[in-house]
C-alpha cells in the first residue's frame, strides 16, 4: 500500500510541477526577490501584542494575551509555510476568557531557521516537539491546552507524547500524522518536493504561485484575500524560511511515525475540514481510531486552514470542547 501511495504522490506531483514550470518560465524574470531581514517585516507583521524572546538562544516571535491567571493556557501552532497569524481568529473570540499563546515555529513566520542550541537540529516533528516543551518551560508553564493544524497538529499530538504530564487537552486541526494520498498538491510544496527544481524556490517567488498555494488549501478560494497573499508573500521571504521551508517538505513522507498516535492518552478534539485536498478527511478517522478519548467534528464546506478560512464556525466546537459560552 505505501508503494501505491508514493507512486500516487509521485503522479500528482508531476503533474503540479508541469504546470508550475509553465509559470515560473513565464514569470522568472519577474520573481527574483532576495531574503528579507526580519527587521524589515516586524512593522507589518509584528505589531503588539507581538514579543520577540529566545528559547536557548532561538528567535521566537510570539504572542501571549488573555488572563494571566489561567491555569491551563491554550497554545496553538500553525502549519507548514505559515505563522501565527493563522489563529488571530481564534484567538479573538478565545482571549477574553482564556490564556492563548501562538508562535511561529522555526524555520516559519518571524521566527526564522533554527540557531542556538537547535542550530543542527533538523526540521523534523521530534524535533519541533522538544521545542515545544522548551517554550513551555521558558515561559514556566506547567501544563496547557495544546492545539495545532496541518505540521502544527503533528507537533501537537507529539508533544503530548513526548510530556503527557504537561498536556491536558489536545486539539487537532487537519493534522498530519498517518500516512495519506492527498487528493492535490499545493504548487509551492510540489516545487520543493522535485530534486534540483527544487532549489529554485529559494530564489523565485511567484506571486501566482503564492496565491494558488494558499487557494489550494481553502475550501471556497474566493476567500482568500489580497491581504491574505500579502502576509503568507512577506513572511515566506523572511531570511532562511525558503530555505527551511524546502527542508521540512523533503523531510515529510519519511518523518511520519503514525504507530506513535495511539500512544496521546489525553481528551482529543479532532477538526477536520469537509473539503480538504491535502490531507483527506480519511485521515481523520485514522486519529479517531488511534486516540482512545477522542472526538471528530466535521467542518462543512472548508478546507485545510479552517481556522482561517471561517474562524466563527471552526472555533465553536473549540469553545464546546473547553466547557466555554
Amino acid at each position: 500500500m505505501l508503494g501505491h501511495n508514493q507512486r500516487t504522490v509521485s503522479s500528482l506531483i508531476r503533474k503540479a510541477v508541469g504546470i508550475l514550470l509553465i509559470l515560473t518560465a513565464l514569470t522568472v524574470g519577474l520573481t527574483r526577490y532576495d531574503d528579507r531581514p526580519v527587521e524589515t517585516l516586524v512593522p507589518r507583521w509584528a505589531q503588539p501584542p507581538s514579543e520577540f524572546i529566545q528559547v536557548r538562544e532561538q528567535l521566537v516571535h510570539l504572542r501571549d494575551v488573555g488572563p494571566r491567571n489561567d491555569p491551563l493556557p491554550i497554545v496553538l501552532v500553525h502549519g507548514t509555510g505559515a505563522s501565527l497569524h493563522t489563529w488571530e481568529g481564534w484567538v479573538q473570540s478565545l482571549k477574553g476568557q482564556r490564556r492563548v499563546i501562538t508562535f511561529d515555529l522555526p524555520g516559519f513566520g518571524l521566527t526564522g531557521p533554527f540557531t542556538g542550541s537547535y542550530a543542527t537540529a533538523g526540521y523534523r516533528g521530534d524535533n519541533y516537539a522538544r521545542f515545544v516543551v522548551d517554550l513551555l518551560d521558558h515561559l514556566k508553564l506547567q501544563q496547557v491546552v495544546i492545539g495545532g493544524n496541518s505540521l502544527g497538529g503533528e507537533v501537537a499530538w507529539r508533544t503530548a507524547v513526548l510530556a503527557p504530564q504537561r498536556v491536558n487537552k489536545l486539539i487537532l486541526v487537519d493534522a498530519s500524522g498517518p500516512r495519506f494520498v492527498p487528493d492535490s498538491i499545493p504548487p509551492g510544496f510540489a516545487l520543493a518536493l522535485v530534486p534540483g527544481v527544487n532549489r529554485l524556490g529559494e530564489y523565485l517567488l511567484p506571486r501566482p504561485m503564492v496565491r494558488a498555494t494558499v487557494e489550494s488549501v481553502f475550501g471556497d478560494k474566493t476567500k482568500v484575500t489580497d491581504e491574505l497573499v500579502d502576509r503568507y508573500f512577506d513572511i515566506t521571504l523572511r531570511e532562511g524560511n525558503r530555505r527551511a521551508m524546502g527542508e521540512r517538505i523533503r523531510v515529510l513522507q519519511e518523518d511520519l511515525q503514525p504507530e506513535l498516535i495511539s500512544k496521546v492518552t489525553q481528551p482529543t478534539l479532532i477538526l477536520w475540514g469537509e473539503k480538504d485536498r491535502l490531507i483527506p478527511l480519511s485521515t481523520a478517522t485514522v486519529f479517531q481510531q488511534a486516540i482512545m478519548v477522542s472526538q471528530l467534528v466535521v467542518l462543512p464546506g472548508l478546507g485545510h486552514v479552517p481556522q482561517e478560512e471561517d474562524p466563527a464556525a471552526s472555533v465553536a466546537p473549540v469553545k464546546d470542547f473547553l466547557g466555554l459560552r
